[in-house]
């Protein structure tokens, strides 16, 4: 039997195409024909799914959507979807955890490097005719040796912890959430601290929690000033868990070092924002678990779990 899912947001069309190709037979994709959800939302009307990346998923989606079995979302936040209205309606809804951990710990390792080794200034006055061969190396360093707080341990935390432990970091983390260590935790000599000590002890702070009414604006100015000077932030979980204004603060007045940053408050990035003319910040666009790797290992496991929808069997990852 057919069945119609809508891919929930803009994208090219070389995007469409992986969605397509990863998609069980006879089953049809709907794009979206409008730059915006509401432009889009007279196509809701057919589709047995809806597979969200960025847009939102509301009470006015659900009312245009009349035959929907699911909401699936791409990754893992679902911060933008009404579980509510979809409680009400019991329709079920799944994150995507799958194809997400190995990319987002890749980029966590990628923007730790980048900002120690001077990357994107040494990148760009390369290209200036400037030879900084010894102009860096007061301001370079290492990650080996270094401390590295994890604020969050869960998969994400987890699977950086294994690349920055080959990397011989030294690693302690703060995860209220979790009961007791995980095995990770033994296996890279993780140990676990308060936040408060975490802060003051890490020579990187890089965040790995959900955004949620909890970790909203979790770190902030008074949180800044706990780290050491010289210390570098990294975040490529959600923009809302840090307070934006206090970081650039904390950032222009060297409270600390540097920041490597792949998520924002506003996304896109609004061009006044003073992130950008900040040379102690690496920044991109929202790309961690961007890869053509993670994206076909989503699309597996999202039309795995609609079929599981489909045959009434237990639906991984369910949130509602």
């Amino acid at each position: 039997m057919s069945y119609t899912v809508i891919y929930w947001n803009r994208a090219t069309e070389d995007v469409y195409q992986m969605v397509r190709d990863e998609m069980p037979k006879g089953w049809t994709l709907i794009t979206p024909h409008g730059e915006t959800p509401a432009a889009s939302r007279d196509q809701l009307a057919t589709v047995d799914f809806i597979l969200p990346a960025t847009w939102p998923v509301g009470d006015a989606e659900l009312q245009a959507a009349p035959k929907l079995k699911m909401v699936a979302t791409q990754g893992v936040g679902h911060d933008k979807i009404d579980k509510g209205a979809l409680q009400t309606r019991g329709i079920p809804l799944a994150i995507c955890p799958a194809g997400t951990i190995v990319g987002v710990a890749e980029h966590t390792i990628l923007l730790i490097l980048a900002v120690y080794k001077r990357l994107i200034v040494a990148d760009t006055k390369l290209r200036q005719g400037t030879w900084l061969q010894w102009g860096l190396r007061a301001s370079s360093f290492e990650l080996a040796g270094k401390t590295l707080g994890l604020v969050g341990f869960g998969r994400i935390g987890q699977a950086v912890a294994k690349r920055a432990h080959a990397f011989d970091a030294t690693l302690v983390y703060s995860d209220p959430l979790l009961p007791a260590p995980p095995p990770a935790a033994a296996a890279y000599n993780a140990r676990a601290v308060s936040l408060p000590e975490l802060l003051a002890q890490s020579d990187i702070v890089s965040v790995h929690v959900p955004a949620s009414d909890e970790t909203r604006k979790l770190l902030g100015a008074a949180e800044f000033s706990q780290m050491k000077r010289s210390a570098i932030l990294i975040n490529t979980s959600r923009g809302v868990v840090l307070d934006e204004t206090a970081l650039i603060t904390a950032l222009q007045r060297k409270t600390i070092a540097a920041a490597g940053l792949d998520v924002f408050e506003r996304e896109p990035i609004n061009n006044d924002n003073p992130l950008l003319k900040l040379e102690n910040v690496t920044l991109t666009p929202h790309i961690s678990a961007g890869t053509v790797d993670a994206f076909r290992t989503k699309m597996r496991a999202i039309f795995a779990n609609m079929q599981r929808c489909l045959d009434g069997r237990p639906i991984q990852d369910r949130i509602v």
